[in-house]
């Protein structure tokens, strides 16, 4: 009898679907928070609604490549997919704040699987020259889902209700489950090794230490004795992490992987990268609707050329990764990111909006190129048995930087319109935020209208040119990894 062997395509699809419902859960919450608040009267805590999501799916990220490298990816993955709908279907069910936000954290364990399995099945069903391309089209997903989100969110809060933001995963899951189960072949190798328990243990102490810690430096008003707590519990897991895994027969996350150069520069690189993504996507639509006044909903479409040169990105990944070493394909990606973000670092505030579209798709590529290629890359340098939990190290890579530097814009955004709101007695903070909303900053006085926009401007300007000495930083990171590519 013939054995059936993976329908590659319809894999794909199923990962694609799942990528894009995580994308989309991770976003659209925002849109429906207002009438959330209404409903369970929770407006203090509302904030923990979309960081608790974050913060569990970070945490275990890098647990779930050691379990799809241990037991398989059809099985962890369905798993995974099936807790974050276990998730979704009690957080629609929510009575109050409290309860939604537990059944969030909930949702955010189960999506924590989703995107470092789904690249992990994608190396093993794609060749190197092929797998960047569809990297390309599932890690495009994000930048897609942050244009539909809203709009998806704002129409099912007004036809439906906003328990339906929740409730709607269900058959999308349901129905990925299924595909992955049937149409996915794997051969699963019998491992007797003890799991390590203690290492995973002390690898989320850390982290929930690391990125509460962050979460905190990033709210107004937070507890310094709160902060210390985070960071001490942050050190203790590392260094007990660091023991156990010295000891451990089958580590979590082996430490040879750290003594691979290669591997650690290609990783650090990404965080930092990730660090300067997340702040591109989260303050171009601040500006064009603060500076430029245009609606939220033209306002978003500024980053909408990032997610399509994002793919062409990709396919470049392919190619280049062919031909040259890791190195030469972080410097060229990273040298496009250095240009796209000096430009939009020291563009006037003058600038109209189509040129965000241009500065895009400078960015979308190099964007592209840069977390295709250094997944890929992170892949290639491990084991066949060790894929799942390099794949995962690259994602956790990406959250960490993308929470650590969300919390660092934060602070340099407050302080820079604290600093200009202070130097002139008409102004106040209660404008700044007004100003950021095109339809509330038409209440604001006229004459005032200018001075407050180049305090906005000013703040953003310091956001980005600290964003360019992120890509600098990168930069310079790769160029130790130059005497490993000559060597190899």
């Amino acid at each position: 009898m013939k054995k059936k062997e993976t329908n590659v395509v319809i894999v794909t699809i199923a990962i694609f679907i799942a990528t894009f419902m995580s994308a989309v859960e991770g976003t659209i919450v925002s849109t429906a928070m207002p009438t959330i608040v209404g409903d369970l009267h929770g407006v203090s805590l509302m904030n923990w609604v979309i960081s608790i999501f974050l913060l569990t799916n970070a945490i275990f990220t890098p647990i779930y490549g050691k379990l799809a490298d241990i037991f398989g990816r059809k099985r962890i993955f369905n798993v995974g997919i099936f807790i974050f709908l276990v998730g979704s279907i009690l957080s629609g069910l929510a009575n109050s704040m409290t309860t939604l936000i537990i059944w969030r954290a909930l949702q955010g364990v189960g999506a924590g699987c989703i995107m470092p399995v789904s690249n992990t099945i994608i190396a093993d069903i794609y060749p190197i020259e092929k797998r960047a391309r569809i990297m390309g089209f599932n890690g495009a997903a994000w930048g897609i889902a942050s244009i539909i989100a809203p709009l998806l969110g704002g129409f099912i809060v007004d036809k439906l209700t906003w328990h339906w933001v929740f409730f709607i995963n269900v058959p999308i899951g349901i129905i990925t489950i299924l595909l992955i189960q049937i149409f996915l072949r794997e051969e699963v190798k019998v491992n007797d090794k003890p799991i390590d328990f203690l290492g995973s243990a002390w690898l989320m102490l850390a982290l929930l230490g690391l990125m509460y810690g962050f979460q905190l430096i990033g709210e107004a008003h937070f507890s310094p004795f709160m902060l210390l707590i985070s960071f001490v519990l942050f050190i203790l897991g590392v260094v007990l992490f660091i023991r156990q895994e010295k000891k451990a027969v089958d580590p979590i996350i082996s430490l040879k992987l750290f003594q691979n150069r290669t591997f650690v520069i290609q990783n650090v690189a990404t965080m930092l990268v990730a660090g300067f993504l997340i702040g591109f996507e989260v303050y171009l639509p601040t500006w064009t609707q603060g500076i430029l006044g245009l609606p939220a909903s033209l306002a978003g479409f500024a980053v909408t050329p990032s997610s399509l040169l994002w793919i062409f990105g990709s396919f470049l990944a392919g190619k280049m990764m062919v031909k040259l070493s890791p190195n030469k394909v972080l410097s060229v990606s990273l040298s496009i990111l250095a240009v796209g973000s000096l430009i939009l670092a020291v563009v006037p505030i003058e600038t109209p909006f189509w040129f965000f579209f241009v500065i895009s798709a400078i960015l979308g590529t190099g964007f592209g190129i840069t977390i295709t290629s250094t997944t890929v890359t992170s892949q290639h340098l491990v084991s066949s048995d060790q894929i799942g939990v390099a794949t995962s190290f690259n994602t956790l890579a990406r959250s960490l930087g993308q929470t650590i530097m969300m919390s660092i814009f934060g602070i340099i955004m407050n302080s820079s319109m604290n600093s200009g709101v202070a130097q002139n007695s008409r102004y106040n903070m209660g404008m700044m935020n007004k100003l950021i909303n095109p339809q509330t900053a038409k209440e604001l006085p006229s004459d005032l209208l200018g001075g407050l926009r180049l305090i906005l401007y000013s703040a953003l300007h310091n956001i980005y040119l600290s964003g360019f000495i992120l890509i600098l930083i990168a930069l310079v990171v790769n160029i130790f990894d130059r005497k490993t590519a000559e060597n190899s």
